[in-house]
């Protein structure tokens, strides 16, 4: 996770009194609709993109700049943008629209306030999918005179044409690859004035215009819905029960992985739904509200917390103190510590587990004896480790003695080093670092790092000349083929090192090497199997519910690529970006829903908090789910669907089996993988990773007799013109053409997404909404069926929306809906305000049915029949 994932500056303007957008029919194969986040066009296949557009500007030598914009709907079809860039002194700003069934105008006003000479200039770049190139579409083209481009032929009934007038400054493909397009608005010098350019796109064939989510959600102002109902203190639900028998945590003994499962030492087997408590949330909270916030994420369902963020330089305090006044990362500090500590006691006394990293982005300063440090450093105090640790091994002896130092230091409030805890689930040696395809490439000879170059080359002429390998190619790390091998066996021997010296340490639980993340291929599992699990992380976008697994990826997809056969499989981080969006309530159900099919093992959500837990003011952020009214609106169910296994283990198992050539060799992606994409539906899927003569430390596990092998990434699992998939459990169902996902089991039953203007029937509820998207779980809390059940949560999930500046409390949007659940004859119907007080609600009672009318007067994410 890096610290501040790039977040969009707009806030999105809705308006009173425009009518809600129809919703039927956005799910076509096609479609081009603005990007809210910039106001420029994007076009999407099956809800994936396959062309997106951003502004990008550079003052000299390619000296990127900053552009700031805003952009508001203002009515159906009509947008307004503002953009600045300070760096070059202009100011953009343009009016958008429809003006015909097919065609979408801008109005740019550039305003530059001062002359500009010595730059590159900039303006819009266009990126298309390379599938789509070599496929159908063809490569795009430039029309006359830098009047615009054109995609795809009308002739075969699809094609996308934007012109600009009057033309612009210059249009070019990037070094000649016909996948990034630059249209520049300005080139050097910019001089003062104002411009006018209208630029138009045209769609034929079957492409269609889409409104944004904005509008399909519904123009309406957010001030005017009631502000959200939770105690950031305490939690709206308690589930406290799903740990009572687990209290102090650790008292099963220390975890292991056992094949493909996490178990005790006592033989009890685990699953954990977990989150991240992360930065400032560590250091700077109160004593008495970290013993608080334990019981609330207790009481909210979690059992497994990651402490995340500890080591990172933008955070002050941090584990090795005052960032101010730090001058090396020897030494730890023993206030931090003693935070760290507490936590730790704290969550184990609810029975929550603790997952420790030893590396996050630590930043090494020149007072830590690291070899080369200079040239590294390219004048500055501080470097970044992520990738140079391969190669350097000073930097592999400051990052085992941070090990030594945390794992046997002795917790002041258990007695016990943290080595030596039971509660402590699990260790990972670095985060979000690997070299087979993110960091191998700072190593490479044109990055400025000559010594560090040598060494990287060196081991890659090495490593070709025992395997027989072309040497020139060997070293190609940002290609596949020979290089990936390399690459596997470089991260591996750093792996199987740190992995040593943390057993010498005494460390006994299992040990995550990196994690797959940021677009990692199939082809970076290898190195990752040498851990005791295979660690994921995933963030997607909005509509994840609508990705169609025949053309397009989603965020499960890629969890799911990383399913080793006989590993287990951690996810340390999952979320979706950019916030707030409106419709990230589904994730939980949907995450916890797809977990429980593939049987994976730990889930935890990136993140509870980055933000200490202190009384007044408080902030929203993708970050802070402790206060999220959307998030914690279906995170608790999640939990409870996910911990008692209500949801079925898929029966069919599929493994995708490659050869090494195929592996190493190409691409593999859920993004370039229709088999990958379709299999996660129809049941279990693992990938067996295969024997490699020239990995022989790569120990393949056996594939499961009962196992359907695969070995064409792209074949595809389900028919053509499918619009929907059933689980081969019968319990779980998305349709992406109407964007619903749900589950139907004996104990959850829960429908998400666009479900406005439906009636949807489960085994024991019904569910008519009237708001556009929308989540409704009905669980039982006794453990009886639902229909017999005398006690059940429903969770609601709507839109939440920040006040100006990120401020809490939330807007939350009320539900309307009427729901129907059977149940036994004598149950009231109750809300949970702010204060915990339970507020009885109306609900009628006929045919062994409640029904309750959600008519908006009254908003609560929680309510309970009982």
């Amino acid at each position: 996770m890096t610290p501040h994932r790039l977040r969009s500056l707009l806030r999105l303007s809705t308006l009173a009194a425009l009518a809600v957008l129809p919703l039927a029919g956005w799910a076509t194969a096609w479609q081009v609709s603005v990007d809210e986040s910039n106001g420029l066009p994007t076009v999407t296949r099956g809800g994936g993109p396959v062309m997106t557009a951003k502004f990008d500007f550079w003052a000299g030598n390619w000296s990127w700049t900053a552009f700031q914009t805003g952009f508001k709907v203002d009515g159906p079809y009509q947008y307004s943008l503002q953009g600045q860039n300070k760096a070059l002194d202009f100011d953009l700003q343009a009016s958008i629209g429809k003006e015909q069934p097919q065609t979408l105008v801008w109005a740019f006003d550039l305003t530059a306030h001062s002359r500009q000479a010595g730059v590159m200039g900039g303006g819009i770049m266009f990126q298309f999918d390379p599938a789509q190139i070599s496929g159908e579409m063809g490569p795009p083209q430039l029309l006359p005179g830098n009047s615009g481009w054109s995609w795809g032929n009308a002739d075969k009934g699809r094609r996308v044409e934007m012109r600009f007038d009057p033309p612009l400054a210059n249009i070019y493909f990037e070094r000649g690859n016909p996948a990034e397009l630059r249209a520049f608005l300005y080139k050097d010098p910019i001089t003062p004035g104002k411009q006018q350019i209208k630029a138009v796109l045209n769609v034929t064939g079957d492409i269609a215009l889409a409104p944004t989510a904005t509008e399909r959600f519904g123009l309406v102002d957010p001030a005017s819905w009631p502000d959200d109902q939770l105690d950031w203190r305490t939690s709206p639900v308690d589930l406290s029960f799903l740990n009572a028998q687990e209290k102090p945590a650790g008292k099963h003994g220390f975890l292991k992985a056992e094949g493909e499962r996490l178990v005790f030492e006592d033989n009890t087997l685990v699953r954990f739904w977990g989150t991240n408590l992360s930065a400032y949330s560590l250091f700077k909270s109160p004593d008495e509200e970290i013993r608080q916030q334990a019981k609330r994420l207790s009481a909210l369902g979690f059992n497994l917390v990651r402490l995340h963020h500890h080591d990172s330089p933008w955070v002050s305090p941090n584990v090795f103190g005052d960032g101010t006044r730090v001058r090396d990362t020897r030494q730890l500090d023993a206030d931090a510590l003693r935070k760290l500590d507490l936590w730790i006691k704290a969550l184990k006394d609810e029975g929550i587990y603790i997952w420790l990293d030893m590396h996050v982005q630590r930043a090494l300063a020149a007072g830590d004896g690291i070899d080369d440090f200079a040239e590294l450093a390219k004048g500055g105090d501080r470097v970044d480790l992520k990738g140079y640790a391969y190669v350097n091994a000073s930097i592999q002896q400051a990052m085992k003695r941070f090990a030594e130092q945390y794992l046997t230091h002795v917790n002041a409030y258990t007695g016990l080093a943290y080595k030596d805890d039971p509660a402590i689930a699990a260790v990972l040696i670095t985060n979000e670092n690997d070299i087979t395809q993110h960091y191998g490439n700072a190593l490479l000879p044109d990055k400025g790092v000559p010594q560090h170059s040598e060494r990287y080359m060196a081991a890659a002429k090495a490593f070709a000349r025992q395997h027989n390998l072309p040497a020139d190619q060997t070293w190609r790390a940002w290609e596949h083929g020979p290089s990936k091998l390399f690459l596997n066996d470089l991260e591996q021997r750093f792996n199987a090192d740190m992995i040593a010296h943390l057993r010498g340490l005494g460390v006994r639980v299992p040990i995550a090497t990196t994690s797959t993340w940021g677009g990692n291929g199939l082809s970076a599992l290898p190195a990752l199997s040498v851990g005791d699990v295979i660690d994921a992380h995933s963030y997607g976008a909005g509509g994840q519910l609508e990705k169609n697994p025949l053309t397009s990826d989603g965020m499960i997809d890629w969890l799911a690529a990383a399913q080793v056969v006989g590993k287990p499989l951690t996810v340390t981080e999952w979320n979706a970006e950019p916030f707030p969006l409106p419709d990230r309530h589904s994730l939980p159900l949907y995450v916890a829903g797809t977990a429980s099919y593939q049987g994976w093992d730990a889930m935890l959500q990136y993140a509870y908090s980055q933000q200490a837990f202190n009384p007044g003011w408080r902030t929203a952020d993708n970050w802070h789910a402790y206060n999220d009214p959307a998030m914690l609106a279906t995170l608790p169910a999640a939990a409870l669907l996910y911990r008692r296994g209500d949801v079925q283990l898929a029966k069919t198992h599929f493994v995708f089996a490659p050869p090494p050539a195929t592996l190493y060799n190409q691409e593999i992606t859920p993004r370039t993988s229709a088999l990958l994409r379709t299999a996660v539906g129809l049941g279990q899927l693992q990938i067996a990773l295969p024997v490699t003569p020239e990995l022989p430390w790569l120990k393949p596990a056996a594939v499961p007799a009962d196992a359907q092998v695969l070995v064409d990434p792209g074949q595809a699992l389900l028919p053509a013109d499918a619009s929907h998939v059933v689980s081969d459990t019968g319990e779980l169902s998305r349709n992406w053409q109407q964007g619903i996902y749900t589950i139907d089991t004996p104990l959850t039953q829960a429908a998400t997404g666009w479900l406005g203007e439906r009636t949807l029937t489960l085994g024991a509820i019904e569910i008519k909404a009237h708001t556009p998207y929308a989540s409704v779980a009905v669980q039982s809390l006794d453990g009886e069926p639902l229909g017999q059940s005398r006690s059940l949560l429903l969770s609601l999930g709507t839109r939440a929306v920040p006040k100006a500046d990120d401020k809490t409390p939330f807007y939350v949007e009320p539900l309307k809906a009427d729901l129907s659940i059977k149940a036994p004859a004598g149950l009231k119907l109750f809300a949970r305000d702010a204060q915990a007080q339970l507020k009885p609600l109306p609900a009628s009672y006929k045919d062994g049915q409640y029904r309750i009318t959600l008519d908006g007067s009254y908003m609560s994410n929680w309510l309970f029949l009982k």
